[in-house]
C-alpha cells in the first residue's frame, strides 16, 4: 500500500511538472509577443512547437517506457525537461524561444505515458478508477497553480521566470523516484521505430505550419498548400509504415480494443476543444478585454477548483458504473457553457458574462476527464500500458495542436471579439462531436457483469 501511494505521488508530480508549463505559458503568450515580437503567430507557434514535438514523439515515449521501464524514461524526461525550460529563460528572439518549446515538447513526451503508465500496471478495478481520478485532480491543481503564478510572475517580473518553476518540483519527483521499488516492466527484444518518429513528427509539423501561415500568405501560396499536401502524404506514410514494421511505435493492434478506438475518436474532440479554449480565453481577455495576466488568470480559476472538487468523484463512480453515460453528459454540459460565453463583448462583465459559462463548463469536463482515462486504458493488456496511454496522450496533445493552428485561419490575423465567438461556435461543435462518439462507441463492461452476474 505504501508502494502504491508512492506510485500515484510520482505520477502526479511528473505530470504536473510538464502540466503546469503550459497554463503558465497561455498567461504569458500576450507579454511574451510583446517583447519578443510576432504578434499571433509567435503566441501560436510557442503553444504548437511544444505540441508538435510532444504529440509526436509521445508514441515513442511509449514504446521506450514499455522497452527501458517506466522509472528509466521517467527520470531521463525529468532531467530533459527541467534543462529545456532553462533554455526557454533564456530566449533572445522568438525564433530561440519556439526551437527551445520543441525541445522541452520532448522532455515532455518521456513523462506523460511513463507516470501514467505506473498507475495503470499497479492499480486495477475500482481501484484503478479511483487512482486515476485522484491523478486527474491533481492535474487540476496545475491549472490552479499555473495561471495564477503565471500572473503573479509578471506582475512583478519578466516571464522568463515562469519557466523556472518547473526546477523544484522536478528536484522533488526525482528524490521520490529513487526510493520507489517497484519491479519494472519491460520487453528486452523490441526495436525503438525511429522511422515512424521522424514521419510522425514532420507529418504533424508540416501541416501546422501551414495552418499557422495561411492567416499571412492566403490559401493559394506555396507557404501554405504545399505543407499541407505534403504532411497529408507523410502521415500517410507514417500509417503504412506502422502497419508493416515489426516492433511499431503506434501498435495498430490497439484499435481492435473497442472502447480505446472510440475512447481516443473522443479525446480528439474533446481535447481539441478544451486546447483551443484555454488558448484562446486567456489571451482574448487581456487583448480584447483589457486584463492584466494576473486578472486574466483569476477569471478562470473557477475550472481548476471545481475539477479539483468532482473529478476524484467522477473516477469512483465510472468504476463503479461504468464511463459511458459520464462521458456523454459531460461534454454536453461542457458545450452549454461555451454558448453562455458567446454574450462576452468587448467590455467584459465577469460575473454575468463570463462566469456562469466557465462553471457549466467546468461540471462538464470534470465529469469527462476521468472516466475518458478509465474507458481508453482499463481493456488494454497492463504490458502495453505505456504504448496505450501515450497513443491517447499523443491524440490528445495532436488535437491541441490542430486546433490552436487553426485559430488564425478561424480568427484572422488579428483577435478580435467577433473572432473570438466564431471560434467558441466550432469548439461547442467539437464537444457536442465528442458526446455522440462516446455515447454511440463506449461500452460499459462492469455494467455487463453485473448483469450476468
Amino acid at each position: 500500500m505504501k508502494q502504491q501511494r508512492l506510485v500515484l505521488v510520482i505520477s502526479v508530480l511528473a505530470s504536473v511538472v510538464a502540466a503546469i508549463d503550459g497554463f503558465i505559458v497561455n498567461v504569458a503568450l500576450p507579454t511574451i509577443s510583446r517583447e519578443l515580437g510576432g504578434g499571433l503567430v509567435v503566441q501560436q507557434w510557442t503553444v504548437d512547437a511544444y505540441l508538435i514535438t510532444l504529440g509526436s514523439l509521445i508514441l515513442l515515449a511509449g514504446s521506450l517506457s514499455d522497452l527501458f521501464g517506466r522509472k528509466r524514461v521517467l527520470l531521463v524526461g525529468l532531467l530533459w525537461f527541467g534543462i529545456a525550460s532553462l533554455l526557454c529563460a533564456i530566449a533572445p528572439n522568438g525564433v530561440f524561444l519556439v526551437v527551445m518549446r520543441a525541445v522541452q515538447g520532448i522532455g515532455g513526451a518521456l513523462l506523460v505515458p511513463s507516470s501514467l503508465a505506473l498507475i495503470i500496471s499497479t492499480f486495477s478495478g475500482q481501484e484503478q478508477g479511483r487512482a486515476i481520478g485522484t491523478w486527474t485532480a491533481w492535474l487540476s491543481i496545475a491549472t490552479v497553480i499555473g495561471p495564477l503564478l503565471g500572473g503573479l510572475i509578471l506582475s512583478v517580473t519578466s516571464w522568463r521566470w515562469i519557466f523556472g518553476v518547473n526546477v523544484i518540483p522536478t528536484v522533488v519527483t526525482v528524490w521520490l523516484l529513487m526510493r520507489l521499488k517497484q519491479p519494472e516492466h519491460h520487453k528486452t527484444a523490441t526495436k525503438v521505430d525511429v522511422w515512424g518518429a521522424v514521419l510522425c513528427a514532420v507529418g504533424l509539423g508540416a501541416p501546422v505550419y501551414g495552418l499557422i501561415e495561411q492567416p499571412s500568405f492566403g490559401w493559394g501560396s506555396d507557404h501554405v498548400w504545399l505543407p499541407l499536401v505534403c504532411g497529408g502524404v507523410l502521415l500517410s506514410a507514417f500509417i503504412y509504415h506502422e502497419a508493416r514494421v515489426k516492433a511499431p511505435m503506434l501498435p495498430l493492434s490497439l484499435f481492435r480494443v473497442r472502447n480505446f478506438t472510440f475512447g481516443n475518436a473522443a479525446t480528439l474532440a474533446i481535447y481539441g476543444a478544451l486546447s483551443v479554449s484555454s488558448f484562446l480565453i486567456t489571451i482574448t481577455l487581456q487583448q480584447v478585454g483589457g486584463y492584466s495576466p494576473l486578472r486574466a488568470s483569476l477569471a478562470t480559476l473557477p475550472i481548476s477548483i471545481v475539477m479539483f472538487t468532482l473529478s476524484r468523484w467522477a473516477g469512483k463512480l465510472s468504476g463503479r458504473y461504468g464511463p459511458r453515460y459520464f462521458m456523454t453528459v459531460g461534454p454536453l454540459l461542457a458545450a452549454g457553457g461555451f454558448l453562455l460565453m458567446l454574450r462576452l463583448e468587448p467590455q467584459v462583465h465577469y460575473l454575468a458574462d463570463l462566469l456562469p459559462g466557465i462553471l457549466l463548463f467546468a461540471i462538464g469536463l470534470s465529469t469527462t476527464v476521468a472516466p475518458l482515462t478509465s474507458a481508453v486504458l482499463a481493456d488494454v493488456d497492463a504490458r502495453r500500458a505505456g504504448v496505450a496511454s501515450a497513443v491517447n496522450n499523443a491524440v490528445a496533445r495532436i488535437a491541441g495542436l490542430i486546433t490552436v493552428g487553426l485559430v488564425g485561419v478561424i480568427t484572422g490575423s488579428r483577435l478580435t471579439i467577433g473572432g473570438f465567438h466564431r471560434a467558441l461556435i466550432g469548439i461547442v461543435v467539437l464537444m457536442v462531436i465528442g458526446a455522440l462518439v462516446s455515447f454511440v462507441g463506449i461500452r460499459n463492461h462492469q455494467i455487463a457483469e453485473q448483469v450476468i452476474a
